[in-house]
């Protein structure tokens, strides 16, 4: 399994946030050409989840054996603080604040798991645990992570083209869009079982998608993050990554993809349709009803209330591979 050369998608190197740990990749990446990724990253993920994970824990996530490009490109890419991707979540499922998913899914089971891919398709299939990352070649995608509530992340995500496990089971002419539904399993998920817990969301989480909107090369099924498996509060083992749209889109911890002829209710637009509409693309000139969208706290290496405002990008930045999926919308209305 290869990374691939980086796509125009890719960020620049003076656009991705900074992080010391991984510094010596870098320059190893620099002087190699290219470099299996297990040992590095191991190292590297250990330390950043230091205080969060202990050595027991850490041994959960699986190494994802990668190959790199001798890409000069893919060499200067400098990725975004681990520690803090994995300890800032919204995942409800596992608590409504942001350090509850990292705190209260560490016994959360992955393995044996269930991907079923049905509805309006010629081949639906099943795929188990090691089929989601065995199937398809992985890549890694360095993308920006927007959320509704203002504040962003950029990502190293691992994972592999929507499109490509869509061609596989042959979506036909009804196939219109496609919804996403996240494991339901109180046990596990405590915050399904308990309303004040989990933010008085109606469970299981379910998310949608346009046909040309899931088919688009940006939109991603990730099985990692910084050279391993996902971690629980990530949304392991399978989630979706849709870089144009605010983060409540790409669901986590899916089990069931289903192709539909109909627009699904979605579970924000459901809870509330007027702050979360179905498309939820990322336009600085649309505001969410109780606060401005127009700028974001992007969240680096320093503290939490460390000042680094900076200026929203329609479709996130994205809008030169998926503005024309809305020509002629009226993007106040389909927002």
């Amino acid at each position: 399994m290869l990374i691939k050369t980086p796509k125009s998608y890719h960020l620049k190197e003076s656009e991705i946030t900074p992080e010391n740990v991984f510094l010596n990749r870098r320059e190893l990446l620099k002087g190699m050409g290219f470099l299996g990724a297990g040992a590095l990253f191991a190292t590297a993920s250990a330390n950043a989840n230091a205080g969060w994970f202990s050595k027991e824990e850490a041994t959960k996530f699986k190494t994802i054996p990668l190959k790199y490009t001798a890409d000069a490109n893919t060499a200067k890419l400098i990725l975004t603080p681990e520690s803090k991707v994995t300890t800032h979540n919204n995942f409800y499922e596992f608590g409504a604040q942001k350090n509850q998913p990292a705190e209260l899914s560490q016994n959360f089971e992955v393995n044996p798991w269930q991907l079923t891919i049905s509805g309006e398709c010629d081949n639906p299939i099943t795929l188990d645990y090691d089929d989601l990352t065995s199937m398809f070649a992985l890549e890694e995608r360095i993308y920006r992570l927007r959320c509704v509530e203002a504040w962003s992340m950029v990502v190293p995500w691992i994972g592999f083209s929507l499109a490509d496990l869509l061609k596989k089971v042959a979506p036909n002419s009804s196939a219109k869009y496609v919804v996403f539904e996240t494991l339901h399993d109180p046990k596990q998920m405590p915050g399904q079982d308990d309303r004040r817990l989990g933010g008085g969301i109606a469970y299981p989480y379910v998310e949608g998608l346009r046909i040309d909107e899931a088919m688009n090369p940006l939109t991603l099924m990730s099985v990692g993050l910084y050279g391993k498996t996902l971690p629980p509060q990530n949304g392991a083992p399978i989630r979706l990554v849709v870089p144009w749209k605010y983060g409540f889109k790409s669901i986590k911890s899916i089990v069931s993809i289903k192709l539909v002829s109909k627009q699904p209710i979605t579970t924000w637009y459901k809870l509330a349709p007027n702050e979360y509409g179905f498309y939820a693309n990322v336009n600085p000139e649309h505001d969410h009803p109780r606060w401005s969208q127009a700028s974001e706290r992007r969240i680096t290496s320093g503290g939490l209330f460390a000042r680094n405002r900076i200026e929203t990008l329609a479709f996130n930045g994205y809008g030169e591979q998926v503005a024309h999926l809305y020509k002629n919308m009226n993007l106040r209305k389909y927002y």
